[in-house]
Parts: C-alpha cells; structure tokens; sequence
C-alpha cells in the first residue's frame, strides 16, 4: 500500500496565529504608561522628601504625595505585566492586565455615576475639603498658592474691531458744544469709523471663600473673634480682591477688615460669591470639555483590554496548532 506523502513540517511551524502588530503594539502601548508610572513615583518621593507631611495631611484626607506614589507603583506593576506578558506572549500575566484594567474601568465608571447620582453629597464633600483648606491656608504654600490661582480673576484679552457711526453716540446725551465734551474726542475716532479695542474672553475662577467671603473666619489669622491679636484680623487674602486697572504692584492688604462689612459694601471691593457656586456653574457649563477628558481616560484603558484579548485569542489559537501539530507527527500517514 503506498503511503500518503508527508507534508513538511516546517510549513506547519512557519505559521503562527499570532499577529506581530498587536503584540508589539500592546507592548509599546504598556511601555509607554510604565514610563509615565516611573515618572509618577519619582515626583511623589520627591514631594514626599522635599516637604513636610503634617501640612499635606492636615488639609486633605490623603497627602497628595502619598497618592501619587501608590498611584504609580500600581499603574507601574499593571503595566509591567502588560509589558512582560505581549512579550513573552504569556496568558497569565495578560489575563491579569486585561482583568485589572476591566476592574480600574468598571470603577471610575461607578465613580463617575455615583459622584452624578450622589451630587448633593458630593457637594457636601467638596464644601468640607474647601473649609478644612481654608483653615489650613497659611500653614501650606503651595496650598496657599492654589487657593489663591482659584479666587482670584486671571483675564485673558483678545483684540476686536468695532465699527462706530456717527449715530453711535447720539444715544450719549453729551453737552451740545463739542468743545466742551467727548465728541471732539469722538469726531476723531468716527473719521476713520473703526477702532481697535481689547476685549476680555474668558475669566477663572472669581470667587472668595466657600459659600461666602465669610468663611475665612474660620482661619485662626483672619478670624473676627475680639481676642485674635492678628493683624489680618476680620480680612480676606488678596486674591478675593477685584482686579485695578493698571497696577503695578499688587495690593497684598486690599482685603483688611472686609469680614466686618456687608455684602453690599464688600462688594465693591472683593469678591463676595464663594467658590463652591462657581466651581458647579463650571462644571454645567463645561459638561462637553469634561465628557472629553473622560472620554480620553477611557479610550486608553478600552484599547489596552481590546489589544490584551486579541492577544490571548491568538495565542490559545497557536497552542492548539502546535498541540495538533505535536499530535500528528508521530502518524506515518500524517
């Protein structure tokens, strides 16, 4: 009986189910978030070094160097499985990476829905980090240099040309005689019937306090009790203060003593809206901008999970091959 020919070996071992783009792009993508972890963890031992622990802990429930740290040590060991695993294409350590970057998914996705559905104690949870930095503002620079970057109003100008008519300012009940009045000023700028002028776009926060300019009472150095030898007593920090045109040097003082007026005369020298009512008119106004910045943190961690299955896929396909492969070539008629 004549036997079947034998097909060559090699052509069975030549192939592979697994796709050298996927691999490799799994790895680069890991590579890339483990660099970035590194880097995490070198900024957070750093921080944690360079400053003083008590001051971090007393205002925020986690020191921000602490969470930095545990942050990158976690993103760096996720990262290094993923790493490990495209390389030596082991089913293991991808199944872990796919597993816990699901996990990491599935949680800020709860957060995110829970932090929506909870808002009310949310906002309660962000009136209490507020008070509690407003305690602890002199006891942190870079805490105070934050509080102070959210209360105070940075303008950013642009240039706009205005067309100007002479019936422009008819509406102006200016003096008759020209000579005596701002229309010989204006005759000049409607000759040419433009003008250039600067034009504010866009503000940051312009708020003071937590709910009101008030609440920087409850900082020893600013408080209003009538045993507070402090010099700032019963004031705000500068940064509540309404922008003057034209300074040169800023006014640390502009704030002295407005704890003890009203709304109304405070106002027009701070700021009297907390900040708590402007950073959730932000947020509604900004839902689209932060739908995006959600939307970049997930698409990583969506691609990262996608690229890990395929892979797994791939390999489990290459495993029976070579198991059938491995089956067969010990059969004369294979």
């Amino acid at each position: 009986m004549a036997r079947r020919p034998r097909a060559p070996a090699a052509s069975g071992e030549e192939f592979s189910f697994v796709s050298p783009l996927v691999k490799y792009l799994l790895f680069f993508f890991n590579m890339l978030f483990w660099v970035i972890s590194m880097v995490m963890v070198a900024v957070g031992v750093y921080a944690r070094l360079m400053k003083h622990a008590e001051a971090a802990l007393a205002c925020l429930a986690v020191d921000p160097a602490i969470l930095l740290i545990v942050v990158g040590v976690l993103m760096f060991l996720l990262t290094f499985c993923g790493c490990i695993g495209s390389l030596r294409e082991n089913i293991c350590l991808l199944q872990t990476f796919s597993l816990c970057l699901t996990a990491v998914f599935l949680l800020q996705l709860a957060a995110g829905i829970l932090g929506f559905v909870f808002s009310d104690k949310a906002r309660g949870k962000v009136s209490e980090i507020i008070n509690n930095a407003i305690v602890h503002y002199r006891d942190d620079l870079d805490l105070q240099n934050l509080i102070d970057f959210g209360q105070k109003k940075e303008k950013f100008f642009s240039t706009d040309t205005v067309i100007i008519s002479a019936n422009t300012f008819d509406h102006f009940h200016l003096p008759a005689k020209p000579e005596t009045s701002l229309k010989k000023i204006i005759a000049e700028y409607v000759k040419q019937n433009i003008c250039t002028t600067v034009i504010p776009t866009s503000t940051v926060f312009s708020c003071c306090g937590g709910i009101s300019y008030k609440d920087w009472s409850q900082n020893m150095y600013f408080n209003c009790s009538e045993d507070n030898p402090s010099r700032e007593r019963c004031s705000v920090p500068y940064s509540c203060c309404l922008p003057t045109p034209d300074q040169a040097v800023i006014n640390t003082m502009c704030g002295q003593g407005m704890q003890a007026f009203d709304y109304l005369e405070a106002s027009k020298v701070i700021y009297t809206n907390g900040c708590i009512d402007k950073l959730v008119n932000w947020i509604h106004s900004n839902l689209f901008l932060l739908g995006g910045v959600a939307l970049g943190l997930a698409i990583p961690q969506l691609v990262g999970i996608l690229l890990s299955q395929i892979l797994v896929n791939q390999i489990k396909d290459q495993i029976k091959l070579q198991l059938y492969n491995q089956q067969h070539r010990a059969d004369p008629w294979y």
